[in-house]
Formats: C-alpha cells, structure tokens, sequence
C-alpha cells in the first residue's frame, strides 16, 4: 500500500551535491530555495558563470605568474590563491545585487566598474598566451632598437672625450707629417744635387750637395726625436680610445642581460605591435572586449535575470529574523530589568535588617567610647568625635 503522505510533504526535492556547489557559488541559501522550483535553475545558471570565471581568473593569473617565476609549483600555487581572490570578489558582488537594494544604480556602477578593472587586467595574460609567436618576434625587435638607443646613450656620454683624443691625435699627427714632408723635400734635393737631376746640375758630392745633405740630415734627426716624443703621446691616446670602446662594448654587454621576456616585457611588445599592425588593433580590442566580457558574466546574470520567489523569502525570513532578533532582546531586557527590581527588593529589606539589628550595639558602643572619653582627662571631644565617625557612622556608597 503507498504511504500516506500530508499534503505538505509530497515533494521532497533532493539537490544533488554539484546542485549545491552551483547554489553555493551564487550565493544562494539553500534552505529557502529547495522550494523555490524555478530559481532553481536560475541560480544554477548565476553559479555556472561564477564557476567559469573562476576557472578563466585561474588559468589567467597561473599564466601571469609562470612569465614572472620559473618554479612551477610555486605559480600554481599562486595562480590558484589569486582565482580564489576573484572568486571571492564575485560572490560578494552578486551577492549585493537583489531587487529590494533602495539605491541599485550606485552599487551596480561601482560593481561593473570593480568587474571592468578586473576583467581587463585577466585579458592580458589570455592576449599574450593567443599572441605568444607575434610577440616574441616583436620582443626581438625591441631589444635590437633598445641596443641601438643605449648604444646612442653611451656614445653622446663619450662623446666628448673622444672629440678631444681625436684633435690631441690629429693635431700629432699633423705635426709628423709636416715634419716629414720637409724631411722628404730636403731628401729629394740632396739626391737631385748628387745625381745632377737638379740644383745646380752637377754629377757627384760638392759643397751645395753636402750643404744639402747637411740640412736633410738635421731635419731627419729632428722628425726622429719629435716622433720619438710623440709616439708615447699617440699610444697613449689610442689606449685610451681603446679603453673608452671597451667600456662601450661592456655596457652594451651588461644591458644585453637584463633584456627578458617577462609580463611588462611581453606587454611593451604587445602595445607597439597593435600600434605597427593596424590589422591586429580591431581583433585586440575584440578579444579584450570577450574577455572582458568573461570576469563580467556573474554580473551580468545576476543583474539580467528576473527575480522569483527566493528573494522575496529572502526578504521575509530576513525581517522574521530581525522581528525575533528585537523579541529575544526585548525579553532578555525585560528579565533583566525584573532582576534587578527583585534584587533591589531584597537589598533593602536585607539593609533594613543590618541597621535594626545593629542600632543598639552601636548605642552601646558609643556608651562605651563615651566613658573612656570621661575617663581619660586629657582627650578632647574632637578626637572623641574622629573616632565616633571613622568607627560607627556609616560611609555613603559611590
């Protein structure tokens, strides 16, 4: 025989426990909407789009991470804690939107503008993963321009100085090949004397030639003594140009490691490749708007939907709570005032008891202080009264 069943138990709807993961991720209290048949799926459908941008803030952040930090449990690790952050984020937000919010446009503003910021920072890493060929080849083409640029940087910081071994260098050499050519010039007069071809025309060695020879021996002489002194002076400018390209080529090396292809690397490429590729620039900001789009479903969802019959059993146990919350308070004030009225009851009538059975031993008391006060001739009543008041009167209480 089937069981008999009162009217108001015959459904007894059993969610299953991804029914209840989805709930929990909308926010949405699962005693009050078992019974709520249609809100139901809805908020099966707001926990669905929580779930996805969860995962999506996940794999976005692990990626971020991994172009910053080569330990891949320790990325993992970080990209997980961060989409627990977004999650986190999410529920609180939709949890906020309900119909019954007095003020929803403020609210709603700061939420879309919270999920915007968020969704456009998560579009990054997606952009760079989709775009990771075209960026790296860009990334080459950076680096080489920011050779040529540091390059320009440290000649125009050298620049002066080899402006100046330059001129020490020419002005040397100048003087070298001055002295040369009037080695040379007197050189070929003396040949020309001794071999007739000029001068005076005469074959052999005669005063004139040996005048000559004379005079090209001492300019020969000279130009050995000044190259003998400026050579030291040559060599050590070259050494110093020398020097001065070693540096250059030190600091192009050293800037040379620190180039590497990480997040704001990758980014820097990204930018001037969207501002060089005019085809690209409408599938970026496309992309970026999708993905935007992603982190802002919950949103979206929770906005968009209509509300059922959850929320406003939300807004009923939510003033019961609040009615039996000023009840149970009330009643606990009520005790407690009556507490203190019966206590007060009872400390008058205890205090009533203390100074009645107490009147006549302080009357016997003060006899007592009173005869020893008539014994003792030499206490004045001052000091009589000072005992009488630290001893039997009574101290008002604070």
């Amino acid at each position: 025989m089937p069981e008999n069943v009162s009217i108001s138990q015959r459904e007894n709807y059993e969610p299953s426990q991804f029914s209840e993961f989805l709930w929990w991720l909308s926010t949405a209290e699962k005693e009050l909407l078992v019974d709520s048949v249609v809100d139901r799926n809805r908020f099966k459908i707001v926990g669905m789009t929580v779930l996805t941008t969860w995962l999506f803030a996940t794999l976005a952040w692990t990626y971020f991470f991994s172009t910053i930090i080569d330990n891949a449990f320790l990325f993992v690790a970080l990209g997980t804690f961060m989409g627990f952050i977004i999650l986190t984020i999410d529920r609180a937000l939709i949890k906020g939107i309900t119909k019954f919010n007095k003020n929803r446009f403020t609210p709603l503003l700061f939420r879309g503008l919270l999920a915007l910021t968020i969704g456009v920072f998560m579009a990054q890493p997606a952009i760079l993963y989709m775009f990771n060929k075209e960026i790296k080849l860009q990334t080459s083409l950076d680096n080489e321009k920011k050779k040529i640029q540091k390059r320009e940087e440290l000649d125009a910081v050298y620049k002066i100085r080899k402006t100046e071994l330059a001129e020490q260098k020419t002005t040397l050499q100048n003087e070298l090949n001055k002295k040369y050519t009037d080695v040379s010039k007197a050189r070929d007069n003396y040949i020309a004397e001794t071999d007739g071809s000029g001068g005076t025309g005469k074959i052999g060695i005669k005063d004139i030639a040996l005048a000559k020879k004379k005079e090209y021996e001492k300019l020969d002489t000279e130009y050995q003594a000044l190259a003998a002194a400026d050579q030291p002076k040559l060599n050590t400018i070259e050494k110093e140009r020398q020097t001065i390209d070693d540096n250059i080529k030190k600091e192009e090396l050293l800037f040379t490691n620190y180039f590497n292809d990480g997040f704001l690397t990758r980014i820097e490429a990204l930018n001037n490749l969207i501002k060089s590729n005019p085809a690209l620039q409408f599938r970026y900001y496309l992309l970026v708007i999708i993905l935007m789009l992603i982190e802002l479903m919950p949103v979206i969802a929770k906005t968009l939907l209509p509300s059922g019959s959850y929320d406003e059993k939300v807004r009923l146990r939510e003033e019961m709570e609040k009615e039996i919350a000023y009840s149970n308070m009330k009643k606990e004030q009520e005790l407690k005032e009556m507490y203190n009225a019966m206590a007060k009851t009872n400390d008058e009538e205890a205090i009533t008891a203390f100074f009645s059975i107490t009147k006549e031993d302080k009357s016997e008391k003060i006899k007592a202080f009173s005869k020893r006060w008539r014994d003792e001739k030499h206490e004045t009543f001052d000091g009589l009264w000072s005992k009488m008041k630290k001893e039997i009167l009574s101290k008002q209480e604070n």
